[in-house]
């Protein structure tokens, strides 16, 4: 079984920027002067008041014109603020432009760290050069922080090493509007990076301590996906605990990559959760590397 299995004449990089060329993007009103832009990577999450707007994440740069139409359709007011939920390219490659605009970005210090340097991501056959200094976040934390902002205290919290060691969530308390980004994949199995610090211990824990964060009013914004509310997320992290249960006890009983990836651990799941960018066995193959 080889690593890596995304591993391609193409790397899905260039499919998924080549994608985000040609697909729309849509505009969905949440609740508190709050949207979600969808269709350019990573889901954007827009916070719009008297002082101008807070976005967080920038999508992939080839959407520029149709982020900045949708962000028009939203409202005319300026961009203040980016928050970057971690470093990966389909939440961060828009952010030259946004700083062009206007904006402050904001981001965890690891974000930072990899928009800096070349980082080779070895399951995704790419290796990505330094940002564009325009790109690069200027306000760094290490934990947590606290932008205010609209009226609002909007909370940025730190995780533990998860889908990268740099994912952060973002919480508008007025509006109980969370954005976990790519700790939660909504209806598709998520990507750990190894490259860059991810690890199964920290998705699982992410994933728990989602669930304990919200109630049934929270409206929860997930990095790709839908978004969605309590049930689905506990969907997630049971379907996330229970993979990495089975993997993890044949894993310790002997059994080969190739044999538990054969033994198909993902079969109940498949059909909900395997129909986007990573299927069964590719993420079997993550989880087995991980535990």
């Amino acid at each position: 079984m080889p690593r890596n299995l995304f591993a391609r004449q193409t790397s899905p990089v260039t499919t998924i920027i080549e994608e985000a060329s040609r697909s729309a993007v849509t505009i969905q009103k949440l609740r508190g002067n709050i949207s979600v832009i969808e269709g350019s990577g990573g889901n954007i999450t827009v916070f719009t008041g008297n002082e101008g707007k807070l976005l967080v994440d920038a999508g992939i740069n080839v959407s520029e014109k149709k982020i900045k139409a949708a962000l028009q359709q939203i409202s005319s007011s300026p961009v203040k603020f980016l928050v970057n939920s971690h470093w990966h390219f389909d939440h961060t490659s828009g952010n030259e432009w946004v700083n062009k605009a206007g904006a402050t970005i904001l981001a965890h210090e690891n974000t930072k760290k990899h928009l800096t340097e070349t980082v080779r991501v070895e399951d995704w056959n790419y290796t990505f050069p330094p940002a564009p200094k325009a790109a690069i976040p200027t306000t760094i934390f290490k934990e947590d922080y606290v932008v205010k902002f609209n009226g609002e205290s909007i909370q940025l919290k730190k995780y533990s090493n998860a889908h990268t060691d740099s994912d952060i969530s973002i919480y508008f308390p007025h509006a109980d509007v969370l954005h976990v980004a790519d700790t939660w994949w909504n209806g598709h199995y998520p990507f750990i990076d190894y490259s860059t610090g991810g690890t199964v211990k920290g998705m699982l824990k992410a994933a728990i301590e989602n669930v304990d964060r919200v109630t049934d009013h929270t409206i929860i914004v997930p990095g790709h996906g839908p978004v969605g509310n309590k049930t689905q997320l506990i969907a997630y992290r049971d379907m996330l605990l229970d993979v990495t249960r089975k993997i993890a006890t044949r894993k310790k009983a002997g059994a080969t990559m190739a044999e538990v990836v054969a033994s198909k651990p993902t079969r109940a799941y498949d059909a909900k959760w395997g129909t986007f960018v990573i299927k069964g066995d590719f993420f079997s193959n993550i989880i087995y590397r991980g535990v």
